[in-house]
């Protein structure tokens, strides 16, 4: 026994009980020669307004409108079929998410005779991306940040240090570098405790970001009590400033330390350097000579800054 196969009105029953939206344009005229009538509800554009390619144009995002039309003409054109991604303005002025899935129509001669696809409300799906890739920047964001004081951490300055350094090399501008420890801050925690001694750590890198000010600037925990000052593009009197800076905004916090070698608040000892890198130059020599000079500045008596070799 045969069956006597499904007339038009059936098929396009199917097609209209879908959530996706049927359509089809003639090539030669550029003219919707249908369209669901879903359309209305996904966009609130009535079914028949739905006239030509331009109908269709100007109803995506203008952001989206040129990179659309331009890539699905040339896609048409050579007879690909192709799928687009792109934000459908609605009736009341917001948008929605589309996927557009196209197949191109031949002739017997090879030529385009029509487009036929479907619309699909990706819409869901783009803002569960958006999440994610939303989510995934502040992830990023916080592995470079130090989740105790909020500066930047070791990482974030490991990146950007070699970064500055080419920079400087090519424009011939001065590099300087800040290396600041807390002084005796072993005997801090052991008289206040770890818990007043990871609030000092915040109070004393809040300073000593501030002093950091411009937009250039990096301040960054360097590992326990040390933290280090990036300052690209910055001479050498200019870097015994903002470490001048630091220490007269820590010293305005009146942290009390009553275990102190030097007085009865937190103080700073500091190593301070300017290069302008040559080709024979190198980021970790330089790095360490900075760091001799803190450990200068220690063995001199500490609360004090160390900018020249002895």
């Amino acid at each position: 026994m045969t069956s006597s196969p499904p007339d038009a009105s059936v098929y396009r029953t199917l097609l209209e009980s879908t959530r996706a939206i049927p359509w089809q344009i003639d090539w030669a005229t550029m003219q919707f020669t249908y369209i669901g009538p879903q359309i209305e509800e996904l966009l609130g554009w009535k079914q028949s307004s739905w006239l030509s390619v331009n109908d269709w144009a100007e109803r995506i995002h203008e952001e989206d409108r040129q990179k659309t039309v331009d890539f699905c003409v040339a896609q048409s054109q050579s007879g690909v079929d192709h799928e687009a991604d792109y934000r459908a303005l609605t009736n009341d002025g917001d948008y929605v998410w589309i996927r557009d899935v196209v197949h191109v129509v031949r002739n017997a001669d090879g030529s385009v005779a029509s487009l036929v696809g479907f619309m699909f409300d990706i819409t869901a799906r783009k803002q569960a991306e958006d999440k994610i890739l939303q989510l995934q920047r502040e992830l990023e964001v916080l592995s470079y940040r130090d989740s105790l004081t909020g500066v930047a951490n070791r990482r974030m300055f490991d990146t950007l240090y070699p970064v500055e350094w080419a920079k400087a090399r090519a424009t011939g501008e001065p590099l300087s570098l800040v290396v600041i420890d807390i002084d005796y801050f072993k005997q801090y925690n052991d008289h206040y405790g770890h818990v007043q001694g990871d609030e000092c750590l915040r109070r004393v890198a809040q300073s000593l970001d501030t002093g950091a000010s411009r937009s250039r600037d990096l301040c960054a925990r360097f590992g326990g009590e040390e933290f280090v000052l990036l300052l690209p593009a910055t001479d050498e009197a200019a870097a015994r400033n903002v470490a001048e800076r630091c220490r007269k905004l820590l010293a305005q916090k009146e942290i009390p330390h009553a275990r102190s070698g030097v007085g009865r608040q937190i103080t700073t000892s500091m190593g301070v350097g300017t290069i302008v890198p040559g080709s024979q130059d190198d980021p970790s020599v330089f790095l360490d000579r900075i760091d001799r000079r803190l450990y200068q500045a220690k063995s001199a008596g500490r609360d004090r800054i160390c900018d020249t070799e002895t």
